[in-house]
């Protein structure tokens, strides 16, 4: 029993001397890394998601019944106006345009025999040789044929429009796609799609901006004289630069009141085809900002439901209360009057994303030392160091 008594004891004092060791002082500097802030050119481009789309697209439709029998293009290919594409039976086509040529030529052959016998009946109408009703028929009779010619003529215009509509050809240049019907194939009018082309030079790409940007390309739009060459280039799928520059051609007529967004519409050339319709790539909208521009790293930079700050460095001269210098006699002739680094948290307005960069629109200025790493243990007036005691951490805005 005595044992345990005196094992209790020891215990005790153990741990009531531990207690009483002295607690390292916490250093109340966080160790940053800083940058001075200098204004300089900055060369970037406001991306947007686009499409390439086709200026003009068709699907061609049959206007007359008829097997396939003839498809004289390669799918996928260029081809130009007037081309001769599809060929559908003609034989009963033709055989409608013979025999209304002949029932033209019978109309015209009544109509000279009418022309004839009104022209006998009036001149014996003028020496009372006839009856008036003789010649009042052949009067009738002769408008008539007159009004059969004129049928007659229209039947072969319609005959003949038929058996052209037997030869399907181009609408325009363009490239044409594959074709959806095969040697053979009956088609009817309005019922069967022959295939679809498009036009390829230029392409229209299409890409959606948000209604506040819109008097910026509007501005472009009427800017006849662009300052800038690659005003309007765009990134194939590939990530690759696409070597023709392009125009705004049509912004869309409204605003989508759902989503706040408006299309436009660019041109680019593309004589060697290498755009399709339907592609991906991006619009890149070189900047527009003239003069030298503020760049901080991005991860310098941090957001606080949706505003953003950084932090400023600035000297200040660090006061020890007497109470505090009761406790520390030393902490006068270490801290007391010395200017220390402190920072200060400062609201900023942030431009266009660069790679790892951010632009700083306003809120600090050039020569302002800005912290870069560390940002994440700081808060407005903390006291910070560049010694390094401990390596600075990271952090800055989301998503760097």
């Amino acid at each position: 029993m005595n044992r345990v008594i005196v094992s209790t004891i020891f215990i005790s004092c153990i741990i009531l001397t531990a207690c009483k060791k002295k607690q390292p002082p916490v250093n109340p500097e966080v160790p940053v890394n800083l940058m001075t802030l200098q204004a300089k050119h900055v060369l970037y481009y406001d991306k947007y998601p686009a499409t390439t789309a086709a200026l003009s697209q068709v699907n061609l439709l049959p206007q007359i019944t008829g097997a396939i029998t003839g498809i004289f293009f390669k799918e996928g290919s260029h081809v130009t106006k007037g081309q001769k594409l599809y060929e559908i039976d003609e034989r009963i086509y033709q055989n409608n345009y013979d025999a209304a040529i002949a029932n033209l030529k019978v109309a015209q052959g009544n109509l000279v025999q009418s022309q004839q016998d009104a022209d006998r009946y009036e001149y014996l109408n003028k020496y009372n040789a006839v009856a008036k009703q003789l010649y009042d028929h052949a009067v009738i009779t002769l408008l008539n044929s007159k009004n059969a010619v004129k049928a007659a003529e229209q039947s072969v215009k319609t005959a003949k429009t038929n058996l052209n509509y037997a030869i399907v050809t181009a609408p325009f240049d363009g490239t044409i796609g594959f074709s959806m019907v095969k040697l053979g194939d009956v088609v009817n009018p309005g019922a069967t799609i022959l295939n679809t082309i498009s036009t390829d030079n230029p392409m229209a790409v299409d890409f959606i901006i948000n209604e506040k940007n819109l008097p910026f390309f509007e501005k472009l739009q009427h800017n006849k004289q662009q300052p800038v060459d690659s005003l309007f280039t765009i990134l194939m799928p590939d990530n690759s630069l696409y070597q023709h520059t392009g125009k705004i051609s049509v912004i869309d007529r409204a605003v989508d009141a759902q989503t706040g967004s408006i299309r436009v519409r660019l041109v680019f050339s593309n004589p060697e085809l290498y755009l399709r319709v339907g592609m991906s790539c991006v619009v890149r909208v070189h900047n527009q900002e003239s003069g030298p521009q503020l760049v901080l790293p991005g991860k310098a930079v941090v957001e606080q439901m949706g505003e953003y700050f950084v932090f400023v460095a600035k000297d200040s001269v660090i006061k020890i209360s007497p109470d505090s210098l009761k406790k520390n006699p030393k902490a006068k002739s270490d801290t007391s009057g010395k200017p220390k680094l402190v920072v200060v948290q400062k609201k900023v307005q942030v431009g266009q994303t660069i790679g790892p960069d951010q632009i700083i629109k306003s809120g600090i200025n050039a020569g302002d030392r800005i912290v870069v790493d560390g940002v994440q243990q700081l808060h407005d007036g903390s006291q910070i160091t560049t010694a390094n005691k401990v390596g600075p951490s990271g952090g800055g805005k989301k998503g760097q």
